[in-house]
C-alpha cells in the first residue's frame, strides 16, 4: 500500500496525460506555451476568481504574493506555526518578521482570536493556511483584516477543491496561493504553483514579477524573479482536471469511513458546516502515537507525521525568541498527530485493512 499512489493515478489517466505531454513535445513551446494560459483560465474559473497567475512552485506563489503586496523589512506578518516551513520562510525571505500565533484545537487552523490579539501598527498581513485541506475561518479573518486595513493571504497549498459555504478555497483574502507539488490534491509531475487575485492590476504586477519584472521583452519595470510554470506541468494538470471532482469525492468518502470507525478511540478531523475539506491528509490524534505508528508499520500500513516540530520552535526561527509552552495547542497537536493514506485510488479492501489495523493498534 502506498501513502500517496501516483503510479495508480498515472495508470488510470495515462492516455490523457501522455497525449497532453506529446502535444507539448510536438510544439516545443516549453516556456509560456498555450497550456499555461489555459490552466490559469480554467483553474481561476474553478476557484471563482477573475485572475490566476501560474508560477514555478507553491513557495514561489507565496513569495510573489508578498512581493506584490510590497511587504518587506519593518513589516510583520501573522501566521500559523502548524504548517510546512514555506509559509513562514517566504515572510523571512521578504525581510519581514513572522509572528506566530496559536491554532484552534479542533480545526488545527490559525485561531482568529489569537490573530486579533497580535495585530499592531507593524502588522502588514495575515497568512492563513487551510491545513490538511480544511478551510480556515475566513468569515472572521476577512472581517478582521478589513477592520485593520491589512492584507489577508490564503495559503491553499493543501486545499484546492475545498470550500467554505459557496466559496471555494483559493478565493479568500486579498490574494490566495496554491501548490502543484505531486502529492497535493491537484498535483503535477514536478513543482508548480499559482496565485489567485481579484484585481486585474495586482495580477498584472504578479505576471511581471514572475518573469524577471518585465513589462515587455527586455524592458524591466521592477526587480522580479524567474518563476514561470513549465508548459509540460500545465499540460499534465489540465489532463488531471477532468478527474479532479471525482477524486475529491473519493477522498471524502474514505475520510467519512475512517471517522465513523475511529471516533471512539481517536481524535478525528473536525469538519463543521459550511466547511468542506478536500482531505489532502487524513490525520488522527492519539496519546500513544509512536506505538500506534509502529503497529501500523508492522501491519504494512504507511503513515506520516505532519508536523513533528512546530515552526516557532524550529532552529531556523530561533532568533525570534519563541520558547516551549508559548503556543500550547500547536505543541500538543504536534506531539500526537499522524496521518493515514487517503488517496483516491485506495480500494475498498485496502480501506477495510487500514481501519482494522488502526483499531487493533488502539488496543
Amino acid at each position: 500500500m502506498e501513502f500517496v499512489d501516483l503510479v495508480a493515478q498515472y495508470r488510470h489517466y495515462r492516455q490523457e496525460i501522455d497525449a497532453a505531454v506529446q502535444a507539448v513535445m510536438a510544439s516545443c513551446r516549453f516556456i509560456n506555451g498555450p497550456e499555461v494560459a489555459e490552466l490559469e483560465e480554467r483553474l481561476g474559473a474553478f476557484v471563482g476568481v477573475p485572475q490566476a497567475v501560474a508560477c514555478a512552485s507553491g513557495t514561489d506563489a507565496l513569495q510573489l504574493a508578498l512581493m506584490a503586496l510590497d511587504i518587506g523589512p519593518g513589516d510583520e506578518v501573522i501566521t500559523t506555526p502548524f504548517t510546512f516551513i514555506a509559509t513562514a520562510e517566504t515572510i523571512a525571505l521578504a525581510g519581514a518578521t513572522p509572528v506566530f500565533v496559536d491554532i484552534e484545537a479542533e480545526s488545527y487552523n490559525i485561531d482568529p482570536e489569537r490573530v486579533a490579539a497580535a495585530v499592531n501598527p507593524r502588522t502588514k498581513a495575515i497568512i492563513a493556511v487551510d491545513i490538511f485541506g480544511l478551510p480556515a475561518a475566513y468569515d472572521r479573518l476577512e472581517t478582521l483584516a478589513d477592520k485593520h486595513g491589512i492584507a489577508l493571504i490564503e495559503d491553499a497549498a493543501q486545499s484546492m477543491g475545498g470550500a467554505l459555504g459557496e466559496r471555494r478555497c483559493g478565493s479568500f483574502g486579498t490574494l490566495a496561493t496554491t501548490s502543484f507539488f505531486p502529492a497535493k490534491p491537484l498535483g503535477g509531475y514536478g513543482d508548480g504553483g499559482m496565485v489567485f487575485a481579484h484585481e486585474e492590476e495586482i495580477a498584472r504586477c504578479l505576471r511581471q514579477l514572475r518573469d524577471h519584472g518585465q513589462a515587455a521583452r527586455y524592458h524591466h519595470a521592477v526587480i522580479g524573479v524567474n518563476s514561470r510554470l513549465d508548459t509540460l506541468q500545465a499540460a499534465v494538470l489540465l489532463a488531471k482536471m477532468s478527474h479532479f471532482a471525482a477524486e475529491i469525492e473519493r477522498r471524502r468518502e474514505i475520510a467519512a469511513r475512517y471517522s465513523a470507525a475511529f471516533a471512539d478511540a481517536f481524535t478525528v478531523p473536525a469538519e463543521r458546516a459550511p466547511q468542506r475539506s478536500v482531505y489532502a491528509q487524513y490525520c488522527l490524534r492519539h496519546p500513544r502515537r509512536d506505538a500506534v505508528i509502529e503497529h501500523l508499520r508492522e501491519a504494512g500500513i504507511p503513515t506520516a507525521v505532519y508536523y513533528p516540530v512546530p515552526l516557532h520552535l524550529q532552529p531556523a526561527f530561533a532568533d525570534l525568541g519563541y520558547r516551549h509552552g508559548q503556543l500550547p495547542v500547536t505543541e500538543a497537536v504536534c506531539g500526537d498527530i499522524f496521518a493515514l493514506p487517503v488517496h483516491p485510488f485506495l480500494t475498498a479492501a485496502e480501506v477495510d485493512g487500514v481501519i482494522a489495523a488502526v483499531l487493533a493498534a488502539a488496543g
